[in-house]
């Protein structure tokens, strides 16, 4: 989809004029108002949405009406899902270019261009019949630079969504290794077995040792002009977890193509950094490997040595991902970075506890947490924060070593956050369990069902706005 921006489109041709409408007012257009508003009593509910035949009476075809609801909630979250919405209905319709003019006080142009292009996306490259896709779409009143920087955080998103959604065939930990190096304006090295063997990242390298596909550590960098602070992200990459010799059940190893979303929002992010010049220095890190049963695997009781020294008790194969990251913290807290923040599809006791609403947080700074939260909340995701009582500690403990991977299933997500607290020693940390809203298994507002790209519009206006 080709998105511009023009001052005035009402004038101009095209197959379809998308127009806003709030409850209790009427719309800029004439025509509308005439049969819409006054005949048919549309009253301009939240993403309702209206379509009428214009008879040549205006140089559109046709006027697409979309109900925004009422305007003194109108916000620009509400924009995104709004102009989504609108070009689903293009799309249905088999429009292939449209002008939208919302008439609205506010430079929305951002959320506006990340709606269309998260409603523009699908994953159908193994389809012989593919999507019916809008062509262009012009906005008027919007700038072009809000309009640009949605369309570049909008591109981080399809990234992450394309590396999540496909196959685990393809996205091996050695496809994540060379889209890290192909990305433009970062510097990227590239760990195999042996120089990971020789960090002693003893607890990420019994994850892969069952896979016949080798481990890949991936370490980016970007530096911006005028550092003002040093930041490490952290991305789970599993791609693909069968639950190693604790095996999952057939149903549910069925998305787990999706473990990787982590490591798949870190790449999003990384790869917008180049057109957004924050002033930040930011560390790209990734364990990426396999989860898989074989003769090699590792297996529940035995004895693993991460990084920093401690020695950990499998209890169970399937809780991969905090051993992975385990060894990914300590690496990152050796860089002298200000914070550290990972992002996983941890728990599936996170994804009983907040669904596929919102993600999980937890850390060691409340502040770090708070601005995160808020951050969140202002790009259209939804973080909450779970707690980190000294007490579910006790569930780690191991008799032959310092702490067992796994403990209670009460509380488990935060379980795993205090686990995961043990490898983090200087900066300010948080951890986030996407493990609900990374892959949804059916549409959800201006989702299509399967990957969402979360995590990185946070984590692009968190970068941004330091």
């Amino acid at each position: 989809m080709e998105i511009k921006v023009s001052e005035n489109v009402t004038s101009t041709p095209c197959e379809v004029l998308v127009i806003g409408k709030f409850e209790g007012e009427k719309t800029t257009v004439e025509l509308a108002n005439k049969y819409a508003v006054e005949k048919d009593r549309f009253e301009g509910k939240f993403c309702e949405t209206y379509l009428m035949h214009t008879l040549g009476q205006i140089p559109a075809d046709k006027i697409l009406i979309v109900g925004l609801g009422k305007k003194e909630e109108f916000d620009a979250n509400k924009m995104r899902q709004a102009v989504a919405k609108s070009v689903k209905k293009l799309q249905q319709i088999k429009a292939k270019n449209a002008c939208f003019d919302f008439d609205i006080n506010a430079d929305y142009g951002k959320s506006a261009a990340i709606g269309a292009l998260i409603a523009d996306y699908a994953f159908d490259k193994y389809k012989n019949k593919k999507v019916d896709k809008v062509d262009e779409i012009t906005f008027a009143k919007f700038s072009e630079k809000e309009v640009k920087e949605g369309i570049i955080f909008a591109n981080a998103m399809k990234l992450t969504r394309d590396l999540a959604n496909e196959s685990a065939q393809i996205v091996t930990p050695s496809k994540l290794a060379e889209v890290a190096k192909n990305l433009e304006g970062i510097t990227t090295q590239i760990y195999d077995k042996d120089e990971i063997e020789r960090m002693g990242m003893g607890a990420f390298l019994a994850v892969g040792q069952g896979s016949v596909n080798p481990p890949k550590f991936i370490h980016m960098k970007y530096t911006g002009k005028n550092v003002k602070r040093k930041i490490a992200l952290i991305g789970k990459g599993i791609c693909f977890d069968s639950g190693g010799l604790d095996i999952k059940p057939a149903s549910s190893m069925l998305t787990m193509r999706d473990d990787m979303s982590g490591a798949a929002c870190i790449l999003g992010v990384m790869s917008a950094l180049k057109y957004l010049e924050p002033d930040v220095e930011v560390h790209g890190i990734i364990a990426a490997c396999e989860n898989m049963p074989s003769g090699s695997s590792y297996k529940p009781g035995d004895i693993l040595t991460a990084k920093n020294g401690k020695t950990i008790e499998v209890d169970n194969t399937d809780a991969e991902g905090r051993l992975t990251l385990a060894d990914a913290l300590c690496y990152a807290c050796e860089l002298g970075v200000d914070e550290v923040i990972d992002i996983a599809t941890l728990t599936g006791a996170c994804m009983v506890a907040l669904g596929t609403v919102a993600s999980g947080i937890m850390g060691n700074n409340e502040d770090m947490i708070n601005r995160l939260i808020d951050t969140a909340k202002s790009s259209g995701e939804t973080y909450w924060e779970l707690p980190m009582f000294p007490e579910y500690k006790d569930s780690l403990k191991s008799d032959i070593a310092d702490m067992k991977n796994t403990g209670s299933r009460q509380g488990g997500a935060s379980i795993a956050g205090i686990f995961l607290k043990e490898f983090v020693s200087g900066p300010k940390w948080c951890h986030i369990d996407i493990a609900g809203t990374a892959f949804l298994e059916k549409p959800q507002k201006e989702f299509i069902a399967g990957a969402t790209g979360a995590g990185v519009r946070t984590f692009l206006n968190y970068l941004k706005n330091i």
